[in-house]
């Protein structure tokens, strides 16, 4: 009975494979299977790379559309798997032979298909249906139905597992086969539309992409995507693939493309101020007359002429306004123009110019107002240079009577400005003769040669944001008698026989001046406007003069539109005489003053350390005491002074003539007498040789005290109005020119900042000599 039971249960087990069984059908136990080897052909189906079973788990986003395009795969679906491959049913009464040769393998691939079957039916039944199940009596109609009563009929109705094997085996090439040529024909479309799209870009003609794809937007892929993930031998159609790159291209923040356009805007803005300012600087060269060509420039350090002097008429070929004649051309306009203000002309001047120059961070630009009484000028003098002075340019003054003088472009050229401006200066003091606007019968110079440099000068201050003084500093007849007043000798301005007639003749060069000053073109770089350079008002007949003459000189400079500050000498007077003289003749007047130690004798023997404390103490107080109107005659300013502790320098007294110092001056001449037969250094024997000495061979004591001392006076003289250093450049006479002095290190680097103030000790400078 128990064997009988084991037969009737073999004999109910569906031994068919697991794709021919029905649902619920029991599979042969894998003990009924013979031990024996799987066919060949049963081996090359399981080993190919893609099983049934993984097509039913393809990504659910892949479109109808899209899966003809790449060839169907095969599905096994419930309730359609054997429509769409007609698998041929084996024998349901096999013999135990076939039997046999079934590999073990077919359970395993029966329960995966049923558990992928019951997945489905899972996820097509609503939460709310029960689960699907087989009752006892339906496996029974299953069974029935797929179970055969007789061996004999089942030749005619089924096929044999062989020919069932080989028939899956064609199935399976012809599907392989299919897709590869799919596959293939794929890959060469999207060869071509890469080469498209290759020519595109390099064409730089990219346009915007335009999502047109109806199946991605059908399927709700026109947003996030994923690549799915295929075998080898799998990829992505172009469409896909275009979506992704164009996905991997992210939007560019709103951050990021404000910082490129500012960053576009910042090189804009730079280009922009770059061209302004060469366009500046070409529209400030532009020349008079709307000709800018005919400008001549040279950077050369000996006297050129570049004018083109074709546009000259005939009638002034040899005159002034022949600029073929001129010594030196550089940065003058040289076209050719007739016209006159105030009856000096305008030749060699430009038509446009620029007030927007700043001499430094401390001052403000031309075009802005100077605050004078609250901003210390701080300034110098380009003195020897149109008017001579022998100590200055020595060399000038040693040639023989047959040797040619050159003329006044020998000393100050346009880098001496430029080196004015680096030396933390503001202002330029340019004294200048009457002869370089007119000259007289019997005067022995040649007149207006030095005119034009003078404009070229004030051009060279505004270019550089300097203020310009302008300081007649030699009037017809001589005002003190000393050779810078043009004549080394007698007064004859105010003064002797032709005093007055001197005195008037200087009053037509003011009426001249003034009205060529009054020029829109001056009116900021021009800013303060001498009367006359120390007026020797001690030496003269009748000093009142002198003040009649000064209020004559304001009102015709003021009546022709001069609006600039008016300076007048103090003519050697104590500051404190001028206390009620002159007060409220006019509101924008400085009174000028000349502080030198030098010249007087008790001074200048006085020790290093003294003289410090003189100027400190001294003369401190009396610019504090002159400058306040409450207690003295109100503005004071110093438009002259140097570092110089001695008057060794040679020619500085008279071309040829001693020293105060050395105890051997003498000279006879003129109201400019002086005689000095004894030292006047604090410890004689003096001597001149250290002071006069190259300055590397100064001590470092010498040194010290000479910037102190230098310090000491600028520091008094910004009490008052500020201060003009005599004067730029010289020769040799390193004690009497700042730019030399920088040079030596015995001045400040910048002239407004100095180290030493007068609230400082004063050392006693142990070591230093008191003779040299």
């Amino acid at each position: 009975m128990p064997k009988e039971r084991r037969r009737s249960s073999a004999a109910n087990a569906d031994a068919r494979p697991s794709f021919a069984r029905p649902p619920g059908a029991h599979a042969l136990p894998p003990s009924s299977y013979p031990s024996q080897q799987t066919s060949p052909t049963r081996q090359r189906s399981r080993s190919r790379g893609i099983e049934y079973s993984d097509w039913t788990s393809e990504d659910d986003n892949w479109s109808e559309l899209e899966r003809r395009r790449r060839g169907e795969p095969l599905q096994v679906k419930q309730g359609s798997s054997r429509e769409k491959r007609q698998r041929i049913k084996e024998a349901p009464g096999a013999s135990p032979l076939k039997k046999n040769t079934r590999h073990c393998g077919e359970n395993e691939r029966h329960a995966e298909v049923t558990r992928d079957h019951r997945r489905k039916d899972r996820h097509k039944r609503k939460a709310s249906e029960p689960p699907v199940s087989y009752d006892k009596g339906d496996k029974e109609h299953d069974r029935a139905k797929y179970t055969s009563g007789s061996s004999a009929n089942s030749g005619t109705q089924l096929l044999s597992s062989n020919a069932l094997s080989k028939l899956n085996e064609q199935n399976d090439i012809s599907e392989f086969e299919a897709k590869r040529k799919a596959r293939k024909k794929r890959e060469k479309e999207y060869e071509e539309l890469k080469k498209q799209s290759k020519k595109t870009e390099e064409r730089g003609r990219r346009k915007k992409n335009r999502d047109v794809s109806g199946a991605i937007l059908e399927e709700g892929r026109s947003g996030k995507r994923k690549r799915r993930k295929e075998p080898a031998d799998h990829y992505d159609d172009y469409e896909e693939k275009r979506e992704l790159r164009k996905e991997s291209k992210k939007p560019m923040t709103k951050k990021k493309r404000w910082l490129i356009v500012g960053a576009i805007a910042i090189v804009l803005l730079i280009i922009i101020i770059v061209a302004a300012v060469i366009a500046s600087k070409k529209k400030a060269g532009g020349a008079s007359g709307g000709d800018s060509s005919n400008t001549a420039s040279s950077t050369s350090a000996t006297p050129k002429n570049d004018c083109d002097t074709s546009d000259i008429p005939e009638s002034v070929k040899g005159t002034y306004y022949d600029v073929s004649t001129w010594l030196d051309t550089s940065d003058f306009n040289c076209t050719y123009t007739a016209e006159t203000v105030g009856g000096l002309p305008l030749i060699g001047l430009k038509s446009k110019w620029d007030d927007s120059a700043q001499a430094n961070a401390n001052t403000p630009a031309l075009n802005k107002q100077w605050q004078y009484g609250k901003m210390p000028v701080r300034g110098t003098n380009v003195g020897g240079w149109l008017n001579l002075e022998p100590f200055i340019t020595p060399s000038m003054f040693d040639y023989a009577a047959s040797d040619n003088v050159v003329d006044e472009w020998t000393l100050c050229q346009k880098l001496d400005f430029q080196g004015i401006k680096d030396a933390g200066l503001d202002h330029v003091r340019i004294p200048f003769g009457y002869w370089a606007v007119k000259a007289y019968d019997g005067d022995p110079f040649v007149p207006q040669i030095s005119w034009r440099y003078l404009l070229r000068a004030i051009e060279w201050c505004r270019e550089y944001g300097l203020r310009v003084n302008l300081d007649l500093h030699a009037v017809p007849g001589s005002q003190n008698g000393w050779a810078h007043s043009g004549h080394q000798g007698t007064i004859n301005w105010l003064n002797g026989a032709d005093g007055d007639l001197n005195g008037q003749r200087s009053l037509e060069i003011h009426d001249s001046m003034s009205k060529f000053f009054a020029q829109d073109r001056y009116k900021n770089v021009v800013t303060l406007y001498g009367l006359v350079n120390e007026p020797k008002m001690i030496n003269m007949d009748d000093p009142s003069k002198v003040i009649a003459w000064n209020q004559q000189a304001i009102d015709l400079v003021r009546k022709n539109g001069m609006e600039q500050q008016l300076i007048f000498g103090d003519g050697f007077l104590a500051l404190a005489e001028w206390e009620n003289t002159m007060k409220g003749v006019d509101g924008k007047l400085m009174i000028d003053t000349h502080q030198y130690q030098i010249f007087d004798v008790g001074q200048l023997k006085l020790k290093h350390a003294d003289k410090i404390n003189l100027v400190c103490s001294g003369w401190k107080g009396i610019i504090v005491v002159s400058n306040n109107p409450t207690t003295g005659w109100g503005p004071t300013i110093n438009g002259e002074w140097s570092q110089a502790d001695t008057d060794c320098t040679p020619n500085l007294n008279n071309v040829g003539a001693g020293s105060r110092w050395a105890g051997n001056l003498n000279t006879n001449t003129g109201a400019g007498a002086v005689n000095v037969n004894t030292p006047s250094c604090a410890s004689p024997p003096c001597q001149c040789g250290p002071a006069n000495a190259d300055p590397g061979q100064y001590t470092d004591q010498y040194k010290k005290f000479l910037k102190m001392y230098a310090e000491a006076q600028i520091f008094a003289f910004e009490q008052g109005q500020g201060w003009f250093y005599w004067t730029w450049k010289t020769e040799s006479a390193t004690q009497w020119s700042w730019k030399l002095g920088l040079a030596a290190g015995i001045l400040p680097q910048k002239a407004y900042d100095p180290e030493f103030k007068c609230d400082s000790a004063v050392p006693n400078f142990d070591g230093l000599s008191e003779s040299y």
